[in-house]
């Protein structure tokens, strides 16, 4: 499975663990040197599984928010915990 953005590849691999209707890739198969830490908001911080959202900057535009990671899963999570998920603009398939 990969995850695109404007036709490039942002994670690719058969190592995927679907929950809630979401598509985790373990890190080592993510582009991390394309993923930068966002600020936590309040509803960010109210998250019980940690999560830390990433914008994604490819060739030099910068995509908000369109990735994301739980530092510290609940039990319900932990089957994605440290992997990394996509929405918005990445197109996961």
């Amino acid at each position: 499975m990969k995850a695109t953005l404007n036709g490039r590849v942002v994670a690719d691999s058969d190592d995927i663990v679907e929950v809630g209707g979401y598509a985790y890739f373990p890190a080592a198969a993510v582009r991390r040197d394309w993923l930068e830490k966002t600020p936590k908001t309040a509803d960010d911080l109210e998250c019980p599984h940690g999560v830390q959202f990433y914008d994604v900057v490819v060739d030099g535009v910068r995509h908000p928010r369109a990735a994301w990671c739980y530092e510290a899963p609940r039990p319900a999570m932990a089957a994605v915990g440290g992997r990394f998920g996509f929405w918005n603009e990445v197109e996961v398939g």
